[in-house]
């Protein structure tokens, strides 16, 4: 036993004798390097008796943005004992700063404010603006109609007409399609800009090459969606009088898209125009259009930014989210009334061939004895882009471009009053969560 001892505390002795004087339990740490010289401190039997209290962690350089970031060269981890105000337990026994329930609630208030707004913004345009959209486009492709609709007060009682006799979704219909054109042109977009130079959207400096690339882009894409914005057109004005419930679903906007790309399907009239003729107009409505809108938002931002407050709150939600929804909805406004006269040649040469039927747009001076409004055909000859515009303008004359203008107006004050609405309800909940 008392051999045993002997031999361990012998072997003790050796392993202490060999041990280097920079050698800290935790690796080894030759005096040669620069990082651990001889300003380092050692941990051997004949150190001074400071040193060997001293606490023997060694913690990570402080990186920017972690926890450990800290003012100094180094970070302290014993210097401030635990609970004191930075210490390491300061995150566990310090008192938190209390936010007021008002301020909470105008906090959440903001961080939901912009979605809710947004999608507002998204309902009114795409469902609950979409009976002026048919009724507009009903009245563009009647060529033969008494009333071209030029005020939004003549379009309300043929509506209402037009609902009471086939129902309320009659003015409803071909929405899904809308949302499958609005899709396949997004989807469309995203893969010809990944597989060509083409820019998806512009950097605060452009050039004109990429202006030019990415107005091709546009133009593309439309060419792209055409059939099957032509489909969900004929879906849009077709009257639900001839319309088979039973046979009609979701995806027939796709399947007569490529019906008609193919040529296949259904026989259509000897008026059917290839859709080479409708590639030119198409693209050129598309491109005007996002111009038009892009520029007027670009000019609609630039006076607001000019005329702001210089103590406006980029926080307040009401500051941050108007202002863009506004220039947007007068971006839009005023490019479909731009683009208004060639939309109606589009559609028109669109549904030229389709033997479309559609409800007669003179409301109850065209209504038969049932007391239900009577169906027209479309029957249009027109040749081209060319000869549709010429036409129109003979026969018609300049108002002939704008029939169904007074449910374009409808639209946008439609949508204009619920984002008004809005911008009121959010401002007074916000009164109400600062005063609370």
């Amino acid at each position: 036993m008392r051999l045993a001892e002997t031999k361990k505390n012998f072997r003790v002795a050796v392993m202490a004798s060999r041990r280097p004087d920079s050698f800290d339990g935790l690796g080894y740490r030759g005096r040669d390097n620069p990082l651990y010289g001889p300003s380092y401190p050692v941990r051997s039997a004949g150190a001074p008796a400071e040193l060997q209290h001293h606490h023997w962690v060694t913690t990570p350089p402080d990186i920017p943005g972690s926890r450990n970031l800290h003012p100094g060269d180094r970070t302290p981890q014993y210097d401030r004992p635990l609970g004191e105000p930075g210490g390491s337990g300061a995150g566990w026994d310090a008192p938190q700063p209390s936010v007021p329930p008002g301020g909470m609630f105008v906090e959440q208030l903001s961080r939901f404010a912009g979605f809710g707004i947004g999608l507002v913004s998204l309902f009114t345009e795409n469902v609950l603006a979409h009976p002026c959209i048919v009724f507009r486009r009903q009245c563009q492709v009647n060529y033969h109609a008494r009333c071209h609709h030029l005020s939004p007060f003549s379009t309300v009682p043929v509506m209402y007409s037009i609902t009471k006799a086939q129902g309320v979704k009659s003015l409803w219909k071909g929405m899904g399609s809308t949302f499958i054109v609005h899709g396949i042109t997004l989807g469309s977009e995203g893969i010809i800009s990944e597989f060509t130079p083409l820019p998806r959207e512009l950097p605060h400096r452009w050039s004109w090459k990429q202006l030019t690339g990415h107005l091709l882009l546009k133009g593309l894409t439309a060419v792209v969606a055409l059939p099957f914005y032509c489909a969900s057109l004929i879906e849009t004005v077709q009257s639900d009088i001839v319309r088979d419930e039973s046979s009609s679903g979701l995806l027939d906007c796709i399947r007569e898209g490529l019906a008609r790309l193919l040529g296949v399907g259904a026989p259509h009239s000897r008026r059917l125009l290839p859709l080479s003729c409708l590639l030119l107009p198409a693209a050129l409505h598309a491109v005007l259009r996002y111009t038009v809108s892009s520029s007027v938002q670009r000019v609609v931002l630039w006076f607001h930014q000019r005329s702001r407050k210089p103590r406006a709150d980029p926080s307040n939600p009401l500051d941050a989210y108007f202002p863009e929804l506004v220039a947007a909805w007068l971006g839009a406004l005023v490019a479909d009334v731009v683009v208004f006269p060639l939309e109606t040649a589009l559609h028109r040469l669109s549904l030229q061939g389709t033997r479309t039927i559609i409800d007669a747009t003179d409301g109850p001076v065209a209504a038969g004895t049932s007391g239900s409004p009577l169906v027209l055909p479309v029957n249009t000859q027109y040749d081209g882009f060319s000869d549709c515009l010429h036409a129109i303008r003979r026969k018609e004359g300049g108002a002939g471009f704008y029939r169904g203008f007074g449910a374009l107006l409808a639209q946008y004050a439609l949508h204009g009053a619920l984002l008004a609405a809005a911008r009121t309800l959010l401002r007074l909940l916000l009164l109400d969560g600062k005063s609370s």
